[in-house]
C-alpha cells in the first residue's frame, strides 16, 4: 500500500536530523536555480541559493566574511548610488554583514565568544565610547544633522567588526597574523596589477594615479595602505617559526616596498622612517616626553600664527605655486619652498578651518559637514589654482578636521585617544620583555598605528576603507596584548604565593 504524503514527511523527519535536512533543502534549492538558470537563460535564478550560502557562512562561520573583506579590500571600487549617494563594492556591504554577526555574537553569548570584562573598560574602549556619544550630542548642534547622523552609523560598522570582531577573533598572539596575511595577498595582488601598468608608462612619476586605476582614488590612499601593511610584514616573517610561511611574508614585504617607493607619494615614504624613529622612542621610554613637545611646539605655532596676521606670511605666489607632475625631483623641490599645489592648497583649507573653529569653537559644524561648509571661510590670498574642489576632500588634517567638525571636546578626545594608545603601547613593549610573541604583536600594531597617525597631519584616512580597518585592529590588538600579559602575570601569583 502507498504511504500517504504525511506519513512519508513524517518518515523523513525520522531518518534525518534537523541539520541534514538542512542541507537537503539547500541541494534541492541549488538544483532547481541551477536547473532554471541553465534552461531559461536566467543567472538571476541561482541568487537564492547564493545567498542561502551567505546567510549559512554568516551564520556558521562569519570569520570568513572577515577574511575575505581583508583579501577583496585592495579592489573595492566607489559606485555612485542614487541620491547623489556612493558606496565602497565590496567592502561597505561585507562591512555591514560583519557588523550584523558580531552583533549578534555577542548578543547571544556564543562560547570563546564573549569578550572579558577588562577590555570593555579598558581606558581605549572607554574613550572610543565618549567620543560616539559626544558625536552623537554634537549632532543636535551640527548644520546638516543628517550628514552628522550617517557619519555616526558608519562609525559602528567600523568599530563593530574591526574593534569587537577582532576582540572576538584573536584569541592567541599567532592569530594576529591572519588578518595581516590575507590583507597583504590581497594588496601584492593589487601592487603586480598597477605595477604592470605603471611599466608601460616607464614608471613615471606623471602616470600613477592613471596606474591606480580603477581600485584606488589617488596615489595616497594606495601608498598609505602599503606603508601600514610593512610592519605586520615585518615581523610577522620574524614570528614565523617555518621557512615557507617566512619566505611568503619576505617576498611580500619586498614587493609593498616596490610599490611603495614606485608610488612616489612622499609622506608614505617617510612614514616608515618615522615609525622606525618612534620604535626608538619606545625603548628610551620616551613617549611622554615626545607628546609633550609636539603639544608645545604645536600651541607655540598656532599661538604665533594666530595673533595679528602673522598668517598671511604664508600666503602663496598664485602664480608661482605649481605642480610638478612629470618631475618627481622638481616635485620635492616645489615642497619645501612653499611652491607645491598640494601643499598650499592644504594651507589655503587649514586657514579657512582655523576660522570656522574661531566661530563654533565648542560644537564646530558638526560631524562630516566641512565640505562644503568651509567654502564661506576661505581667504582669497591662499587660493590655489585646485582650490575649486571638485572631489570634495576636506581638510587635509584629521585633527584639524575633528576641532573644525565637533569643536574642542571632539578634538580634545580625539588627542587623548592617541595619547593613550601610544602610551600604553610604550608600557606594553616594555611589559612583554618576556612573551617574544606579544611583544612582536605589540609592535606590529603600534607602528603600523603610528604610520596612519603620521598621515592623519596631511590626510584624512580613518573613514577610508582600506586604512580605517586597520587603524580599529591596531588599537584591539593593543588591547588583547594587554589582556594577555595581564593573564599571564595572574597565572603567575599563585606560583609565588606557593
Amino acid at each position: 500500500m502507498t504511504p500517504s504524503v504525511p506519513n512519508l514527511l513524517s518518515r523523513l523527519r525520522q531518518s534525518f536530523d534537523g541539520p541534514q535536512l538542512l542541507f537537503m533543502a539547500f541541494i534541492g534549492v541549488l538544483l532547481l536555480g541551477g536547473a532554471g538558470a541553465a534552461l531559461l537563460s536566467m543567472p538571476a535564478l541561482l541568487l537564492p541559493a547564493l545567498l542561502a550560502v551567505a546567510l549559512l557562512v554568516a551564520l556558521v562561520e562569519w570569520r570568513c566574511i572577515y577574511y575575505l573583506l581583508f583579501f577583496l579590500l585592495p579592489f573595492s571600487q566607489e559606485i555612485g548610488l542614487f541620491g547623489g549617494l556612493s558606496m565602497d563594492v565590496p567592502s561597505e556591504p561585507l562591512m555591514l554583514a560583519l557588523t550584523g554577526c558580531v552583533g549578534a555574537s555577542l548578543l547571544l553569548g556564543a562560547a570563546n565568544g564573549l569578550i572579558p570584562r577588562r577590555e570593555w573598560l579598558n581606558a581605549l574602549v572607554v574613550i572610543l565610547a565618549l567620543m560616539l556619544l559626544w558625536t552623537a550630542v554634537d549632532s543636535f548642534f551640527s548644520v546638516d544633522s543628517v550628514k552628522s547622523i550617517k557619519y555616526l552609523l558608519a562609525k559602528v560598522w567600523y568599530l563593530t567588526p574591526f574593534l569587537l570582531g577582532t576582540l572576538l577573533m584573536v584569541r592567541r598572539p599567532a592569530n594576529a597574523w591572519r588578518f595581516a596575511g590575507f590583507y597583504a595577498a590581497g594588496a601584492c595582488l593589487s601592487v603586480l596589477y598597477v605595477v604592470s601598468r605603471h611599466a608601460t608608462k616607464g614608471f613615471s612619476f606623471a602616470d600613477i594615479n592613471w596606474a591606480l586605476h580603477p581600485f584606488f582614488r589617488n596615489h595616497v590612499i594606495y601608498a598609505t595602505m602599503l606603508a601600514l601593511l610593512i610592519p605586520f610584514c615585518w615581523f610577522a616573517q620574524r614570528a614565523a617559526t617555518k621557512a615557507g610561511p617566512r619566505l611568503a611574508w619576505r617576498v611580500a614585504l619586498g614587493i609593498l616596498l616596490f610599490g611603495l617607493l614606485t608610488s612616489y607619494t612622499r609622506a608614505s615614504i617617510l612614514s616608515l622612517p618615522i615609525a622606525a624613529l618612534y620604535f626608538a622612542v619606545m625603548r628610551l621610554r620616551l613617549t611622554r616626553v615626545v607628546l609633550v613637545l609636539v603639544a608645545a611646539a604645536t600651541a607655540i605655532s598656532v599661538a604665533h600664527i594666530a595673533s595679528g596676521d602673522n598668517y598671511m606670511e604664508f600666503a602663496p605666489n598664485y602664480e608661482r605655486t605649481i605642480f610638478n607632475g612629470k618631475n618627481f625631483e622638481k616635485h620635492l623641490e616645489a615642497t619645501y619652498k612653499l611652491q607645491d599645489v598640494s601643499g598650499m592648497e592644504r594651507v589655503y583649507r587649514w586657514v579657512a578651518a582655523a576660522r570656522m573653529i574661531a566661530e563654533k569653537p565648542l560644537v564646530g559644524s558638526g560631524a562630516a559637514t566641512f565640505y562644503p561648509e568651509y567654502k564661506r571661510y576661505t581667504v582669497k590670498s591662499f587660493r590655489t589654482y585646485v582650490s575649486d574642489n571638485p572631489e570634495k576632500s576636506t581638510t587635509h588634517n584629521y585633527f584639524l578636521l575633528q576641532l573644525a567638525e565637533q569643536g574642542i571636546p571632539g578634538f580634545l578626545l580625539f588627542v587623548i585617544f592617541i595619547a593613550t594608545a601610544l602610551l600604553k603601547a610604550e608600557r606594553l613593549y616594555h611589559r612583554s620583555q618576556q612573551q617574544p610573541e606579544v611583544r612582536r604583536v605589540v609592535l606590529a600594531a603600534t607602528l603600523s598605528l603610528v604610520v596612519i597617525v603620521f598621515h592623519l597631519t596631511l590626510n584624512e584616512l580613518v573613514e577610508v576603507d582600506k586604512i580605517g580597518p586597520v587603524f580599529f585592529i591596531c588599537i584591539a590588538l593593543l588591547i588583547r596584548s594587554e589582556s594577555w600579559l595581564a593573564e599571564a602575570e595572574d597565572d603567575k601569583q599563585p606560583a609565588l604565593r606557593a
